[in-house]
Formats: structure tokens, sequence, C-alpha cells
């Protein structure tokens, strides 16, 4: 049986007792951002970031793996009301600055109170809120940093065809998204009636819904001031994951979403150059749509 390493004793401390302020924390995080346990691709692409508001916020990361975004603000002490409005309002700025990506907002601080814990507990079902909490310790030689989630955003939920906010019509669709993501969507589209004959397509507030015969399988996202239209592909679970891998040997972005979701980002010229793949794609959906 191996033997142990040796015991030493820590002991939890705040920063400034050890006469180190938040300048020091952003300091360190800087050098590694994977410290806060946010992933171990995440990289800082802004410290200190101005805002529009005429505030800085602290850590802009991103994780390139899974295209998201995360505003950071750090605080030493005890988590309050401005902190919490601050990293909110700093979140809603980034996401609408660039609505192509995923973001998350996220929270450290060095105590996070019930109280404050239930105030950021509710928002997170309309918010996705990340609470961090830091415990810096010493022991014998050293010190150490840990970064504890205390709340983590909700899970995936699946789209739901029926809550798609109410029809539109395609003209507002036109003026809210580009015009190369609209071209995306029509490709993908006349490739589905290609395949399966006659299609139904439906302008929600929300989403553009895709379906054929059976309900809807296909929700469609296109962004502002992007060439790619992000999309949600609903097909049987059984074979949602060899889906998921066959389009993973191409250069499409792509992930596996909720339990029976695909997500995928699809440019105009994707729709040629993978054409087979997509029409077993719209295949299999369909048929997985007509059971349900």
């Amino acid at each position: 049986m191996p033997m142990a390493p040796p015991l030493k004793s820590v002991a939890t401390i705040r920063l400034r007792d050890l006469l180190l302020d938040e300048r020091w924390l952003q300091g360190k995080i800087n050098e590694d951002p994977t410290i806060l346990g946010l992933g171990k691709n995440v990289t800082v692409i802004g410290r200190e970031r101005i805002q529009p508001s005429r505030g800085r916020l602290d850590f802009l990361l991103w994780d390139p793996e899974k295209e998201m975004r995360y505003e950071v603000e750090v605080m030493l002490g005890r988590l309050d009301e401005s902190h919490i409005i601050r990293t909110i309002e700093y979140w809603d700025i980034e996401r609408q600055r660039f609505p192509s990506y995923e973001h998350r907002a996220v929270i450290v601080a060095e105590e996070v109170t019930a109280r404050f814990f239930n105030v950021i507990r509710l928002l997170n079902r309309s918010i996705p809120i990340i609470a961090l909490q830091l415990n810096a310790f010493t022991f014998e030689g050293g010190m150490g940093l840990q970064f504890v989630k205390v709340l983590d955003v909700l899970g995936e939920v699946e789209v739901d065809e029926d809550d798609g906010g109410g029809q539109i019509s395609r003209e507002v669709w036109e003026k809210k998204a580009s015009a190369d993501a609209l071209a995306a969507m029509d490709s993908f589209i006349a490739l589905a009636k290609e395949t399966l004959g006659s299609v139904r397509v439906t302008y929600n507030k929300h989403h553009i819904a895709l379906g054929a015969k059976g309900n809807n399988f296909c929700w469609f996202h296109p962004g502002k001031g992007t060439k790619h239209c992000h999309s949600r592909i609903r097909v049987d679970a059984d074979v949602r994951d060899s889906m998921v891998e066959k389009l993973s040997e191409t250069e499409l972005y792509v992930r596996p979403f909720g339990e029976r979701q695909i997500t995928l980002k699809i440019a105009r010229r994707d729709v040629q150059e993978h054409k087979d793949l997509l029409e077993s794609l719209l295949l299999v959906a369909e048929e997985d749509a007509e059971r349900i």
C-alpha cells in the first residue's frame, strides 16, 4: 500500500488580512484564468474592459471549445447588491454587442450570504449566472486559492416548439438578423424541401421553426452580424450521439444539446459542401418528428 503524503494544517483567511487587494487577485486570475474552474481552455480576451456605462468589466473570458464568453466581476469580502447589479449589467451589454456567442455572468466574492444566494438563485431562472466563492488559505510554506462554484446555470432546457413567443412576419426577422444568417437558413430549408418534399416554416418571435409531415424538428436563431445561422435539430436519442460524431468529422460547429437535440452553426456554403450528411440528418429528424 503506498504511503500517504504528510498532512499539513491549513487556515482560511481573508485576502485583506494578508494585505492583498483586488488588484493582486485580478493579477493571479489574469496569469491563469483556469483557476476559476470555468474550463481548461478559458483565456482572457479583456481585462478592465471599458463599458458604455463608463464602468469597467473586470474580465471578459473566452472558451473557444464551447464558444462561450464569461463576463466576470471580482470582489473581496461579502457579496452585495451593487456587485450583482453590475455583473448583470455588464453581461447584458456584452451579449448584445456579440449575440453570436453564448454568455455567462460570473460573480466572484469571498462570502456569498444566504440572502444574496437566494437572490441570484431566483435571477438564475432567466439569467445565466454563475456564483464563485473564493476561499484563501495559508499553510506551512505558502498559500492557496480555491474557487468553489456555489451556483451554476440551470441545466439546458430543450426547445419547446410551442414556446415561440407568437408568430411574426419574415420581414421582422429581416430587420433583426443578418442577410448572411438568413441566407444560410434559407439554403438549409431548401435542402429540407428537396429531401423531404413539402416543408412548413413558421416565423416566431423567439425562433424560426421548421417541420414537414410531423411536428417541428428544427429551430433557427439567425443573429446579427454573423455569416452562419445557429440552429437546433431534434432527433431520436438513440441516434443523436452517432449523428453528432459524424458531423464532428467535418469543420462544422456541432455539439449535443439537452437529451435529444443537436446544435449546429451553418453557413450557406456548408449546405452544399455537406449535403449528403445534412440530408441524412433531416431524414432521421423528420422520422422522429412523425412518431411524436
